[in-house]
């Protein structure tokens, strides 16, 4: 967030950043003037020095590397200061407040806005925005940060108002977009540039969050049901197929047949029941009564030969 605006003197500005240096040169004018004093062993040197020290404890202002301030000679603009040491004449000048040139973040918020498909909704953004030119932003606007604010706030509500909840949700970055695009023409007369918008998050009542968990699920599972009718259809379509190969093909139908009894029968302890209609019509019979009868022949064939 932005700095609080600060007291002006007569001479303006703050007195945490600047006070530190002013107040060295304070003391080293009342060290010069005692040393002085004690030279001369009069008090002329330590008057003077004071009345030195004094000045410059108002007349000398620091501003830091990332800030900008205008100085003011009897209410007229006289021009912009920093960063480094500036000097102002008391009681004639007085400075505005310090402008920080570094990027900079609001926090905004919009509670309970209606989309335009009449939904509640809090949205929580963030503005990243800077000062480009600090002389406008300074001379135009009499608190830049709390407009910017105001105006961010102003321009999330229209445009929750122009797009619907399921837009908001999946098209953060086009919103965001969109936000910076109007704020960024509106503060571009104050030298302020907005950079970016992000859209943090957006929240829905309970009530209808639960209504749509909800129907997300019924979605979801008529979206099972439907796979899988599809796939049963595909199923028989496929046997459909099947049946009409192996009706005019006999033979790839019984070793269709042999493939699944093996299928079933290679574990180790494992039963299979065949009706018999299949038996007789697949021809299963004698292949199986000339299986058992080679397994018994051959069983007897290693008996004679024990």
């Amino acid at each position: 967030m932005s700095r609080p605006v600060e007291l002006f003197s007569a001479v303006g500005g703050r007195t945490s950043s600047s006070s530190g240096f002013a107040g060295a040169l304070f003391v080293a004018c009342l060290a010069l003037g005692g040393l002085g004093m004690v030279i001369t062993r009069h008090p002329a040197p330590l008057i003077v020095f004071a009345l030195a020290g004094i000045y410059l404890l108002f007349a000398v202002r620091v501003a830091a590397q990332w800030e900008k301030v205008a100085v003011l000679r009897l209410g007229r603009y006289r021009g912009l200061r920093g960063p480094g040491w500036f000097h102002v004449i008391p009681i004639v000048d007085s400075v505005s407040e310090y402008v920080d040139q570094r990027i900079r973040v609001t926090d905004v918020r919009a509670e309970t806005a209606l989309t335009r498909d009449t939904v509640p909704v809090n949205v929580d953004a963030i503005v990243f925005w800077v000062v480009w030119n600090a002389e406008k932003a300074i001379l135009e606007v009499a608190n830049f940060p709390e407009a910017i604010a105001l105006s961010a706030q102003t321009a999330l509500r229209e445009s929750i108002g122009r797009h619907e909840l399921a837009q908001m949700i999946t098209e953060r970055e086009t919103l965001g977009r969109e936000l910076q695009r109007i704020l960024d023409e509106k503060t571009s007369p104050w030298g302020i540039t907005v950079q970016s918008v992000e859209i943090r998050d957006v929240n829905i009542p309970k009530e209808l969050e639960d209504a749509m968990s909800r129907r997300a699920q019924a979605e979801r599972e008529r979206q099972a049901r439907i796979i899988l009718g599809t796939a049963e259809t595909e199923i028989s379509d496929k046997f459909a197929q099947a049946a009409l190969v192996y009706r005019d093909n006999p033979i790839a139908l019984h070793l269709r047949a042999m493939n699944m009894l093996y299928e079933a029968i290679k574990e180790k302890g494992s039963m299979v029941i065949v009706p018999s209609s299949a038996v007789e019509t697949m021809g299963l019979g004698g292949l199986m009564g000339t299986a058992a009868l080679r397994t018994s022949s051959l069983t007897d064939d290693t008996v004679k030969a024990g």
